[in-house]
This record gives structure tokens, sequence and C-alpha cells, in this order.
């Protein structure tokens, strides 16, 4: 349950057939999405139960917490997590015990690269919103590492507690003056980051996001792993349960290639130039 991309949910079938799988013959795939609303993935979670599948991949934390409620028996594989072990859902990454395994993605270091990103990219950038959901997480994951950093700067920090994208306006009346410079828009879903794209192009407010579905959908830049591996990193774990080895065995992995996608005409549009130190690290410059 969740609302993994075409591509991501491709890539992990692609990866089944190459272990071997025939989908309708060896393996069956049943998919089920909550779309941007995450008051459905209990009723899912409890449907796929109900289904008495042989393992649940589930996409994000609250999608992987509806599972673990729902489930202690069945092996749940959790993909596009942010911190696994803070938000109670394994005990450790190496081993994580009970019925989930997965990735874990979400540490200190990737939202203080973020920051140290957006910074350089915007310098003149003073005060940061710090959107995130408090449903994932009770404060934005590295706050206290973008602090220290932020300080040091002379920036200040605000963290800013987003459940809804609906909340927006109301969210940012409630900042109050003076508003934002810019925004890092991390512990939401991919979903939930396209609509703040809107929102920030409206406001003309520069934002740094965790997926690079927003920068696709025309935000200014984006930095965070390479999410299609991630789901082929999730068929490899079905496939070694499915063979047999408990999902508490099997540690928890943490993704090594990360990608920074810029979108040059964003840039344009907020009267913005990315330094050439920014462009030179990208992976991809959207024109």
């Amino acid at each position: 349950p969740a609302t993994p991309s075409a591509a991501s949910v491709d890539a992990f079938r692609q990866r089944l057939r190459d272990l071997g799988y025939v989908e309708g013959r060896s393996i069956a795939i049943e998919v089920r999405y909550a779309l941007d609303q995450p008051e459905q993935f209990r009723s899912l979670a409890a449907e796929l139960v109900g289904l008495r599948v042989d393992v649940i991949v589930a996409s994000g934390t609250l999608a992987t917490r509806a599972a673990k409620e729902a489930t202690s028996t069945i092996p749940i594989v959790m993909v596009s997590v942010g911190d696994a072990v803070a938000a109670g859902l394994v005990k450790s990454l190496p081993r994580p015990g009970g019925n989930i395994t997965g990735q874990s993605f979400m540490g200190p270091e990737l939202a203080l690269k973020g920051f140290d990103l957006l910074t350089e990219a915007v310098p003149r950038a003073k005060r940061l919103a710090v959107f995130f959901n408090p449903d994932i997480s009770s404060q934005p994951q590295g706050f206290g590492a973008m602090g220290t950093a932020a300080r040091a700067k002379g920036m200040t920090l605000k963290p800013v507690r987003l459940r809804r994208p609906d909340d927006l306006n109301a969210v940012l009346a409630a900042m109050g003056q003076p508003r934002p410079d810019a925004l890092l828009v991390f512990a939401l879903s991919a979903s939930q980051q396209t609509r703040i794209v809107e929102f920030a192009a409206k406001n003309r407010l520069p934002a740094l996001y965790g997926f690079r579905e927003a920068v696709g959908a025309g935000g200014l830049m984006s930095f965070g792993p390479e999410i299609p591996a991630l789901w082929r990193g999730a068929a490899n774990y079905v496939d070694r349960i499915l063979k047999g080895t408990k999902p508490g065995d099997l540690p928890v992995e943490q993704p090594t290639k990360f990608e920074l996608v810029v979108n040059l005409k964003t840039a344009r549009a907020l009267g913005l130039t990315f330094p050439a130190s920014v462009l030179a690290r990208a992976d991809q410059v959207i024109q």
C-alpha cells in the first residue's frame, strides 16, 4: 500500500523477472494505491492480510506502519522509509527482528547534505522552513545537525508540521512574517512533495525536495536516493523471503547511490543562477 511511481513498480516487476519469476504463473502481485489519502493505509493493509499474501511490500513510513499494525506474521518489505529505527519499525538495522525488513535511508547525513546544497544554490537565504509530517517523525530528520550548521552561517531554521498538502496555505499564514526565504522538504511522500511544488512556485520560494519527481513537476532541485533502485532491492528481499529466509534475519539496507537533480527553467523563473559547483555535481539537469 502507498503510491509508488509507475517506474518504481516496473523496476520491481522487472527485477522479479530477472530472478526467474513469471507473473501469473510462479508469482501473483496484488497492487494497492492509497493515492494521497493516508487514512486508507490501514484498510488496504487489512485487505492484503485478508488475502493471505506471502509478503507485503510497503512504500513509505506510514504504509509500513499500517502493515505492521495489521500483521505480526506476514513478512513486510519496506521501501522508501526514512529512519526505520526511530519510527519503531525495526529494532536495529543489522538485526531488524520481527516480521519487517527492507530499506531505510533518511539519516542526519542526508538531511545535512540537502541543507548544504540548498544554501549553496541559494546563498541569499537566511530563513529556511523545514517541512515534515509529524505522523512520520516527531521532528525533521537531522534537524539538530542542520541547526548547528545554520547557526554557523547566521541562518535560522523553522520546523513546519504538514500532515496534508491541503494545509499549505494555512501553514504559510501561520508562519507569519518575515516569511521564509527557501524550503527544505524531506519527510513527506512523493505525491505530497509534488503538491508543494505548485505552492512554492506560486509563492516564489526556492525549495529542495527528497524525490526527483518533484523536480520533474517543476521543483527547483532534489537530493535523495535513486528510488527505482530501492524497488529493485525490494524484489531481492522478496526473493529471499519466498525462499525461506526470515525477514528479521535480513539486515536493513541503506542506499549507496544518491542523485542530485536541478531544474534550470525553475531557477530562471525564480531569478536564480545555479553555481557551477552545484551544476558540476548534478546527475540530471532539466532545461
